[in-house]
C-alpha cells in the first residue's frame, strides 16, 4: 500500500496494516544513534579494564599473602655495677653493623627537658638527630640554660616559664647543659642517629621491641659511669623469635658526681 503526501513524493508505510488517511504522513525510519553504539563499546572497553585491575589487584594480593614475612628478633639489655645492681637511667643505643637491611627511624617528636628545684629533669635524655627539645622552667626561679658542647652549642637567656622555643639537635653526640646562675645545676642530652634507642629502667633494664634480623652494635652510657667507652659496646647478632639478651656488668665503681660537666670558660658571653 501506498500514499502520497502533500508534496506529491510516494512512500511506503513500515506497516502494511496501517491505514493512510488522504494528508497522512507515513511514519519516518529512526536510525540507532551511532553515539549508542559507541557508547556500548566504551562500556565494553570499561569492563574489561576493570577486570584487568580486578586480577591485578587480586594477584598482588595473593603474592603478599605468600611472601614470607620479614624476620625480626627483640634485644633485651641489662645493664649492672661491680656489685652486680641495677644501674638506672644508663642511655641505650642499638646501631645496626653489615647484614641488616635499611631501618626507617621514626619522624623525631618533641623531647622536654624541665628544670624543678634547680635540677634538670630528667638529668639524661636521649633523643634522635632532628629531634626538637622543650626547656620550660618551672622552678620557683629564674634560670638561663647553656651548651658549650660542639654537637649544639646554645644559650637560652634568663627566664621563668616557656619563654624559648624549642632547640632542634641536629647533630649527633652528647650536649652538656649547664645553667649561667646554679653552678650545680648539669644535664645531658645524647644526640643519637642509631634507629632503636632508650633508657634502663629501675630494674637496670631496657627492651629494644621488634628489630629486624642481623648484627648491631649495643652501646650504653651514663654520666655516672667510670669504665672506658671502649668497653661499653657490646655486638651482637639478633635471631628471628625470641629476645637477645645482653648484659653488661660494669668493672669500675660507679661516679659519685655525673662526668662531664660543664665549664663557664668554654662559653663565650
Amino acid at each position: 500500500m501506498t500514499a502520497v503526501t502533500r508534496r506529491g513524493a510516494r512512500v511506503t508505510p513500515l506497516d502494511a496494516g496501517v491505514r493512510m488517511l488522504p494528508g497522512m504522513s507515513p511514519p519516518r525510519l529512526r536510525a540507532r544513534p551511532s553515539s549508542s553504539l559507541a557508547a556500548r563499546a566504551a562500556g565494553g572497553q570499561r569492563t574489561r579494564a576493570t577486570v584487568a585491575v580486578t586480577v591485578a589487584f587480586t594477584t598482588g594480593l595473593l603474592l603478599m599473602l605468600l611472601a614470607p614475612a620479614a624476620r625480626a628478633g627483640e634485644v633485651a639489655v641489662s645493664v649492672l655495677d661491680r656489685g652486680g645492681h641495677a644501674v638506672e637511667a644508663v642511655v641505650v643505643t642499638l646501631a645496626p653493623a653489615h647484614g641488616v637491611p635499611a631501618i626507617r627511624r621514626a619522624a623525631p617528636a618533641t623531647a622536654i627537658m624541665d628544670q624543678r628545684d634547680r635540677a634538670f629533669v630528667p638529668r639524661v635524655l636521649v633523643v634522635g638527630v632532628g629531634t626538637s627539645v622543650d626547656f620550660p622552667n618551672n622552678d620557683s626561679v629564674s634560670h638561663q640554660v647553656y651548651s658549650f658542647s660542639a654537637a649544639k652549642p646554645f644559650q637560652l637567656p634568663l627566664y621563668k616559664g616557656t619563654r624559648h622555643p624549642p632547640v632542634v639537635f641536629d647533630r649527633e653526640g652528647l650536649v652538656v647543659l649547664g645553667c649561667n646562675i646554679h653552678d650545680q645545676m648539669t644535664g645531658y642530652i645524647v644526640v643519637t642517629g642509631a634507629p632503636f634507642f632508650g633508657m634502663t629502667d629501675a630494674a637496670g633494664g631496657y627492651r629494644s621491641g621488634t628489630v629486624p634480623e642481623g648484627d648491631y652494635d649495643v652501646t650504653v652510657w651514663s654520666p655516672l659511669i667510670a669504665d672506658a667507652a671502649t668497653t661499653l659496646t657490646r655486638h651482637v647478632h639478633v635471631a628471628a623469635g625470641g629476645p637477645t639478651d645482653v648484659r653488661v656488668r660494669l668493672a669500675q665503681a660507679l661516679r659519685a658526681r655525673p662526668e662531664p660537666r660543664p665549664r663557664r670558660g668554654d662559653w663565650e658571653y
